[in-house]
């Protein structure tokens, strides 16, 4: 254990942050330092480096809220990224290094967002086991819907059969350039209409996102009659394809334009051999209901549950 040291990350760290992302077993694009700053006057960021005799280790994107760290409050998910996993007896004194860091600093709650159990299995099996035998709470579990492509697809006959209509060979699936379309026409308006709500991203913020990221941030939308009717942000990384947004215009609802792109997409990122696509929560009330019409939804596009956990460890 005292072969670690921990330091806060600053500008300086930027590519040895950035290289270790890309090498490490369980990064993704979001940990990316131009990810996760587009939104940096939202959050203190407290991101961690660790090293082990002088090498890089582990990092921990992370913002800090007056005594609580969490394991970073502006992403989809966080927790420890590593380079490879050395076993149960190496990820403990790793993580016990850390709390005795913040133990020091001093914080009094370490708050950690684990990744939807699909994206990777070997360390997260770990963080919950030793989190949980130290005093941690596990004060929420989302529920997490995608499909795992190394299964058979379980589409439901209703959706296949609305699918393959003849009068959808008027429904045109375009992948956009621009973001503008889809989100003033379809997502913002829609959200306002139904849940009163607005998306996480601003149109700017997702158009700057994509500058940095084109590979991983892409629109799907689809057109009738040069109209658009529904549209999917993706978010795609090696193995996961993750639907960030989704939405269809009133048009578009009576078209079933939405389960259309859908479907479209999950054969498309099948036959391009990605191993899950990710259609995201069903949670509501940071976990303590779910909404069924959407679960339903999910389920009948082929998508199974996971879970997403999040702990409260008391430092």
């Amino acid at each position: 254990m005292e072969n670690f040291k921990i330091r806060k990350y600053s500008e300086k760290d930027y590519n040895l942050w950035n290289d270790f992302v890309n090498q490490s077993e369980n990064g993704t694009f979001l940990f990316h330092r131009d990810f996760m700053e587009y939104h940096k006057d939202r959050f203190n960021d407290h991101s961690l480096l660790v090293f082990e005799n002088e090498k890089i280790a582990a990092l921990l994107p992370a913002n800090r809220k007056a005594t609580e760290l969490h394991s970073h409050g502006g992403l989809t998910y966080g927790g420890l990224l590593i380079k490879e996993n050395r076993g149960h007896a190496y990820l403990e004194s790793l993580f016990t290094a850390l709390c005795d860091y913040l133990k020091a600093e001093p914080l009094e709650h370490l708050v950690f967002k684990s990744r939807p159990s699909f994206y990777t299995a070997s360390p997260y099996r770990e963080w919950h086991n030793f989190l949980i035998r130290n005093g941690a709470t596990l004060y929420r579990s989302d529920m997490s819907m995608a499909i795992d492509y190394q299964q058979p697809l379980q589409i439901g006959k209703s959706k296949l059969k609305r699918y393959r209509k003849p009068e959808n060979e008027r429904l045109e699936v375009v992948q956009e350039q621009d973001f503008t379309p889809f989100w003033k026409e379809v997502l913002e308006p829609r959200l306002a209409e139904k849940y009163e709500a607005k998306p996480v991203h601003t149109l700017d913020e997702i158009t700057l996102l994509n500058r940095r990221f084109p590979e991983n941030i892409q629109q799907y939308s689809v057109y009738r009659d040069g109209r658009i009717v529904a549209g999917i942000t993706l978010f795609i990384d090696t193995q996961v394809v993750k639907s960030q947004y989704g939405a269809t215009t009133a048009e578009g609802e009576g078209l079933r334009a939405l389960d259309y792109l859908f479907i479209t997409l999950i054969l498309k990122f099948k036959a391009e051999g990605k191993y899950f696509f990710d259609m995201g929560t069903v949670s509501q009330k940071e976990g303590k209901a779910y909404n069924p019409g959407l679960l339903k939804q999910k389920e009948e596009l082929g998508c199974d549950m996971y879970t997403q956990d999040f702990y409260s460890l008391p430092l």
